[in-house]
């Protein structure tokens, strides 16, 4: 009713933030006002009374914090016409809070899902939708000449839509159909945001914690009643990712325009990234995926690597897969209790946590470095050597 008192809320509560964080801390925040403004579960006005809001929200912020970063708007999907709309009032339009043409953007955000089917008894991923989706967002902020470059967020970037779902049909999000998607779906976008040169600055995981809740319930979460998921152990090796990458060739991954056009309905996706880290230690990441949450044969991987300077005699090497770093697997042995006793507890702790092994290295004549390595379906593995 009254945006005026809607802007001093929120330049109070970021004075609030700034006096509980402070002043530095609140600078790193990505600020933002509302979730999905698209769907008319989240807003039921129009979309100008979404962009004033957003005017004047932003303005109100960055009252408060000049320097702040605000953005949006989060859009489900590529955000079809309200995403257009929102482009050209933040780039083009009269800013509702100002006057003045266009509202400081910092960054942009839309949401991209994939969609599972329920097919002969098993879950079959939907990648394809999923990818699809992220390059709707980007070509729509492209298409802004003077939003092109600014750095773009994911907001939300998962499976499917509904984190608090539970059932039999959200099952494989306790295990590696979960945890092998998102090795596979990561680097795609990382590919494609490559391949369209947009500045994608994060992507988001719609994760949560729910506590109180039955043992492997099926809920799109990270742990369960404390005990780590393999999804959350493929996010740790991304982390042990170095910062630039490395050039890769490899002939049983497959390409991202069939990726995008069929998913990996086929051949199983065998992929690859590979990085140098700041202190010469090189690592890559293999992951064995496919849509169809079935049984498949393993992958037998040779990994050939050029230009290691220090020929190292071993490498570290990760897993999450059906034996390793994979509490639900323990769970299921122990016959699925809902009431695990502490002895249980401490083994189904110890069966979610990654240990490290030991790769012989093997050198060639002509200086050339490989590891043989068995990778099986909905696997992921993280090689690392040290070197120059």
């Amino acid at each position: 009713k009254d945006y005026e008192k809607w802007a001093e809320l929120v330049h109070q509560w970021t004075l609030h933030n700034i006096e509980r964080y402070g002043r530095a801390e609140v600078e790193k925040w990505y600020f933002e006002v509302w979730n999905e403004p698209n769907s008319a579960f989240y807003w039921s006005a129009s979309p100008e009374e979404f962009y004033k809001l957003h005017d004047y929200a932003i303005a109100a912020v960055r009252k408060a914090v000049p320097t702040a970063r605000g953005g949006g708007p989060d859009v489900a999907g590529p955000g079809g016409s309200f995403m257009d709309g929102f482009l050209k009032h933040v780039s083009s339009g009269k800013n509702y809070a100002t006057g003045q043409t266009g509202t400081p953007t910092d960054f942009l955000s839309f949401h991209a899902k994939g969609k599972p089917t329920f097919v002969d008894g098993h879950v079959r991923m939907g990648i394809a939708t999923h990818l699809r989706e992220t390059d709707g967002g980007f070509t729509k902020i492209l298409s802004i000449p003077s939003l092109a470059g600014k750095p773009v967020v994911i907001g939300e970037s998962d499976p499917e839509g509904c984190a608090a779902c539970p059932g039999p049909a959200n099952a494989y999000r306790n295990g590696t159909m979960y945890s092998s998607y998102t090795a596979a779906s990561f680097a795609r976008i990382w590919e494609l945001a490559e391949k369209r040169k947009v500045n994608l600055e994060g992507v988001v995981s719609w994760s949560f914690e729910f506590e109180d809740q039955p043992w492997f319930a099926g809920y799109r979460q990270l742990s369960t009643n404390g005990v780590d998921l393999p999804v959350l152990n493929v996010f740790r090796l991304f982390a042990q990712l170095g910062e630039t990458k490395l050039a890769t060739t490899n002939n049983a991954q497959v390409p991202l325009d069939m990726v995008m056009k069929d998913g990996v309905q086929k051949d199983a996706d065998i992929g690859s990234i590979a990085t140098r880290s700041a202190d010469g230690k090189v690592a890559l990441l293999v992951w064995h995926y496919h849509d169809d949450d079935v049984a498949g044969p393993d992958a037998q991987i040779k990994v050939s690597l050029n230009g290691i300077k220090g020929k190292p005699a071993q490498a570290k090497l990760w897993r999450v897969d059906g034996d390793h770093a994979n509490a639900f697997a323990a769970w299921k042995k122990m016959g699925s209790p809902q009431s695990p006793n502490q002895d249980q507890y401490k083994q189904l702790e110890a069966a979610s946590v990654m240990q490290a092994e030991t790769l012989p290295v093997a050198t060639g004549q002509r200086g050339g470095t490989s590891i043989d390595l068995r990778v099986p379906r909905q696997g992921v593995a993280l090689i690392v050597l040290d070197g120059q």
